[in-house]
């Protein structure tokens, strides 16, 4: 006969503390969101994944589902938020919202039983500026900051 070990109780996985960098960056996200929401939009997802990326915020106002990327910098020493944005990254943020597209259009279709038509899409960029003791001096909205070109 054979033997049986009784299951091991499993741990809950231990959360690394969040550095500085992601405590600012989560607290960028937040005011982003707030800003868009004060503005209009109805934010449909955060911190969504892929294979590509990453997107910070995934919106919709007037039909369009927008990708939002946000960039908080405390001080001016690294210059710009928006500078952060580079080739790369906009080459990675473009192919993420064209897999969160398609997903979304995936989740129509069951819905729907057929597919509905592609909506309209851009990748905008969320720069939050923050003095160096953490008071909030701007947030600049750059719609459709990163485009596909050629």
């Amino acid at each position: 006969m054979k033997t049986v070990k009784p299951e091991q109780p499993t741990k809950p996985a231990k959360t690394p503390n969040p550095t500085p960098r992601a405590t600012l960056g989560a607290a960028g996200e937040r005011l982003a969101a707030s800003w868009l929401e004060d503005h209009g939009y109805r934010i449909l997802a955060r911190n969504w994944r892929c294979p590509y990326g990453e997107l910070d915020l995934i919106a919709e106002q007037d039909g369009a589902l927008i990708a939002v990327e946000v960039k908080t910098r405390r001080g001016t020493v690294m210059g710009a938020p928006e500078e952060a944005v580079t080739p790369t990254k906009q080459r990675r943020l473009i192919a993420s919202m064209q897999t969160y597209v398609q997903e979304w259009l995936e989740a129509r279709r069951a819905e729907l039983g057929r597919y509905p038509p592609e909506p309209a899409w851009r990748i905008d960029v969320v720069a939050v500026q923050l003095a160096p003791t953490g008071k909030l001096l701007a947030v600049r909205h750059h719609p459709s900051a990163v485009t596909l070109v050629g």
